[in-house]
């Protein structure tokens, strides 16, 4: 027997590989699935079964393009209602893999389809349990995203999911391994530990969910500092839940490199957003005009889910060389696939074209601290978590994820100062900013780390926040 975590940190998500006696299979897996159909035919083994734990609502499955690509059928728990064919297994059903079995576990709560895979091998031992977003790694599956669609209120589903917890995983035995569909980092839950592996025995000790002393003391600490969740979940959970066009097609639509000027017409014609993937210190220098900059080297795709309202909305592509296809990849991972193409050439080849090009203002963290004041208005884009800790005196709280909410409070007469931790979210709500008619503000490179080293300016762990230049 093989057990193979497949990890991908920009999307904290753990898909698995399982292998036994010349079958297989797959549960979670991402958008492209050629790496699978690639470990395949290197093991020299028939996919038997793709197991979803859950509908998604972080990212598009691959399981669909699996399916039609392998012939293996795709499994859900009970009550999954989707629109392609699949099984939708019964409660403590087992499915025989090779030697090894996998019995379903129904475990509502983040979601009512929502199942745990325990995985008893050739011996009859229950040995791994493969938790999907009903268990984290020191966290549980947040219970608010599934309330319309099961027709619940929040509490509801925290109680059926402290049920399913308590009653299913809490007695199997301590050894079992336990292996999440997430880490930390991932907007499915708000207390993970970084490791992606670890033992049920530990996770009785140490995750909070799995001490608490009642079913109301349960459901209080899983709803407790729940932030809103990212505006593209609910359409991802429709491309899971319907199916989508294959990861085939949307990469050959993609993959299209377009001349400046026929970049520039289907900017125009098609109202096509203009994405940047370049990094903040590039990307500060020049670039197109309204062109959002979020950055391929950091947690691209759930930036791009939570900036991005629409996952139909037309994109029009600026990148360094080379990285095209994987920026087409990461975008359709979290359902974007209206790529209608990419500047050929990237930004050098608008610059020598003499098009019109804008810049960001930036200072570095020195210059920062030598122009700031008591009366310096300052924004810290970090999350409230972060700005808690410890902020820049009298500095304002607006999360980046919230800045659609908090823009049109701005006023575009005061200059202010943008920051986040280390320049990557301060540049993207920049570009947000100044695509929106905003300029009269300095980003500030480096972000907090930056301007702490510089031990020039107070900072505080308290809120402060008399003045009236926001709302």
């Amino acid at each position: 027997m093989k057990i193979e975590q497949i990890y991908t940190g920009c999307l904290a998500q753990g898909a698995y590989y399982i292998v036994s006696n010349g079958e297989a299979a797959i549960i979670d897996p991402l958008r492209e699935v050629q790496p699978y159909l690639e470990r395949l035919e290197k093991d020299n083994v028939k996919l038997k079964y793709i197991f979803e734990t859950h509908f998604h609502a972080d990212f598009v499955s691959g399981h669909v393009d699996l399916s039609q690509k392998t012939g293996a059928p795709i499994v859900y728990g009970p009550t999954a209602k989707p629109a392609f064919e699949a099984i939708i297994a019964e409660d403590n059903q087992i499915f025989q893999i090779g030697n090894i079995k996998i019995k379903v576990l129904h475990t509502p709560g983040h979601t009512m389809e929502s199942s745990t895979f325990l995985l008893i091998d050739e011996n009859g031992k229950d040995t791994a349990i493969f938790s999907g977003d009903t268990l984290f790694l020191g966290d549980v599956g947040r219970p608010d995203l599934a309330q319309k669609a099961a027709n619940l209120t929040q509490e509801e589903l925290a109680g059926l999911l402290y049920d399913s917890l308590y009653n299913k995983i809490l007695p199997l035995a301590d050894d079992i391994t336990v292996y999440p569909a997430h880490g930390a980092g991932s907007a499915c839950g708000k207390n993970m530990q970084k490791e992606t592996v670890d033992t049920l025995g530990n996770q009785k000790q140490t995750n909070y969910a799995l001490k608490q002393t009642s079913k109301e003391n349960f459901i209080a600490a899983v709803l407790d500092g729940l932030t809103a969740p990212p505006k593209y979940f609910g359409m991802n959970v429709a491309l899971n839940k319907g199916g989508y066009e294959s990861f085939e097609n949307v990469m050959k639509k993609g993959n299209n490199p377009l001349s400046v000027e026929d970049f520039e017409t289907a900017a125009e014609e098609t109202g096509a957003l203009i994405l940047d993937t370049r990094n903040a210190a590039e990307f500060h220098q020049g670039f197109v005009p309204q062109s959002i900059n979020i950055g391929l080297k950091g947690d691209f795709a759930p930036w791009v889910g939570n900036m991005i309202v629409d996952v139909q909305q037309p994109i029009l592509l600026v990148c360094n060389a080379g990285t095209e296809e994987e920026t087409i990849t990461r975008l359709s991972r979290v359902g974007f696939d209206n790529i209608l193409g990419y500047l050929d050439g990237g930004f050098q080849s608008w610059k020598n074209s003499g098009k019109e090009i804008d810049t960001i203002h930036r200072i570095s963290p020195e210059e920062f601290s030598e122009k700031w004041n008591k009366n310096a208005i300052v924004i810290d884009v970090r999350k409230e978590g972060e700005y808690a800790a410890e902020h820049v005196e009298d500095a304002y709280s607006k999360p980046l994820a919230y800045i659609n909410d908090w823009v049109n409070a701005l006023d575009n007469n005061q200059h202010f100062y943008l920051h986040c931790a280390g320049g990557y979210r301060s540049m993207i709500a920049a570009s947000i900013l100044q695509a929106r008619g905003y300029r009269n503000f300095t980003e500030v490179e480096g972000g907090f780390n930056g301007i702490k080293k510089t031990e020039k300016i107070p900072t505080t762990d308290f809120v402060c926040q008399s003045k009236t230049f926001l709302s």
